[in-house]
């Protein structure tokens, strides 16, 4: 920890000095300066929220039998209450197949896929009164495994699960037993069809915000990343762009532009606004802040460094920038070069259409 700090003051001393020769102001030894409240380097602070999930999916009621799942069918002198029958001697229920049909005495393949168990009877009835005066069928189903749901990251039991009745997102995260003490709910997400849903977990779980509490569908994936690697982000007129991980989870921002090497603009002569420098920070998926900042503040010593957050990402121009809509449009290449690591947030706003 120690030499982290080193590390860190270090390079701070290194950036003061590269910028010693441009329009920074430089201080004689003993120079006092005196930082209020109002000396904060924050210029514009506009908050960002996410609609909540609309209901455009049709809410579905019942358990849909799909392929994989093995249904116990019983017909009364034809087929008993295990799936056996004289044709199908040793076999224990009929499995669903690819095409979405069951294969039955008598009546050969029959289409059951995207139906409920009752409207399987209804459908096994009229089949079957070729054969049977009046035929009686029972169904239940015995094994589900046509809707998977995938739990990845910190639960206390993730991996493959199945869906066996209509569900929601809450009832879906308790079924990896809860989450542990690493998880991350700020970064948690729920991709739907390899699209992030506007969903906030946090908010779920931490505010009872039943808007959040959406209905699952077969092949979603629920991800709660750890809070073991933290980072941040710094593009732009910088000479190493990319992550800056926090240490023991603390990171301002001269020590993120630093460890980016800023000086290495000012020391080739480049130019860069370090008055107008932005940030994007995530706060939960469906809630962030769009910062400007006056970097050269706090690199004069008028302004404390501002600490910053897992996720942050920093831009400092090359060029001054009129307005956000301008410094997106900077970004957004190299945010979508990236987009799989960052916040769902970043995600879901800015790069839906990408």
């Amino acid at each position: 920890m120690i030499r982290a700090g080193l590390i860190a003051v270090t390079g701070l001393l290194t950036l003061l000095i590269l910028q010693a020769c441009t329009r920074y102001e430089s201080y004689p030894p003993g120079t006092l300066l005196e930082i209020n409240d109002d000396s904060s380097a924050i210029l514009e602070l506009e908050d960002v929220n996410i609609p909540p999930p609309t209901s455009d999916d049709e809410v579905i009621t019942e358990y849909l039998v799909g392929p994989g799942d093995v249904l116990q069918i019983n017909v009364p002198g034809l087929i008993d209450t295990h799936g056996s029958s004289e044709r199908t001697q040793n076999f224990v229920g009929f499995r669903v197949n690819s095409s979405g049909k069951i294969v039955l005495p008598l009546v050969g393949a029959v289409e059951v896929a995207g139906l409920t168990s009752e409207e399987i009877q209804t459908v096994l009835i009229a089949e079957l009164k070729t054969y049977i005066k009046k035929p009686i069928v029972t169904i239940e189903i015995n094994e589900f495994k046509s809707q998977p749901l995938y739990l990845l990251g910190n639960f206390n039991e993730p991996g493959l699960h199945f869906l066996d009745r209509p569900t929601s997102l809450l009832h879906g995260i308790s079924m990896g037993k809860g989450l542990n003490e690493k998880a991350n709910l700020r970064g948690a997400r729920l991709l739907r069809a390899e699209r992030l849903m506007p969903v906030d977990i946090y908010r779920l779980l931490y505010n009872n915000d039943l808007r959040q509490n959406v209905q699952l569908r077969a092949g979603d994936t629920i991800y709660v990343p750890g809070s073991e690697e933290q980072r941040v982000y710094v593009f732009g007129a910088v000479g190493k762009p990319g992550p800056v991980p926090l240490i023991n989870g603390r990171l301002n921002l001269l020590q993120a532009v630093s460890s980016a090497n800023l000086g290495y603009s000012a020391n080739r002569g480049e130019p860069y606004d370090g008055e107008h420098v932005r940030i994007i920070r995530s706060l939960t998926p469906t809630h962030g802040q769009l910062m400007v900042v006056d970097l050269s503040r706090m690199i004069d010593g008028y302004a404390m460094p501002i600490p910053l957050m897992d996720g942050d990402i920093v831009f400092i121009p090359k060029t001054p920038v009129g307005n956000w809509n301008e410094a997106m449009n900077q970004l957004l290449p190299t945010l979508q070069v990236i987009s799989g690591v960052l916040q769902p947030f970043v995600q879901i706003e800015y790069l839906k259409d990408n």
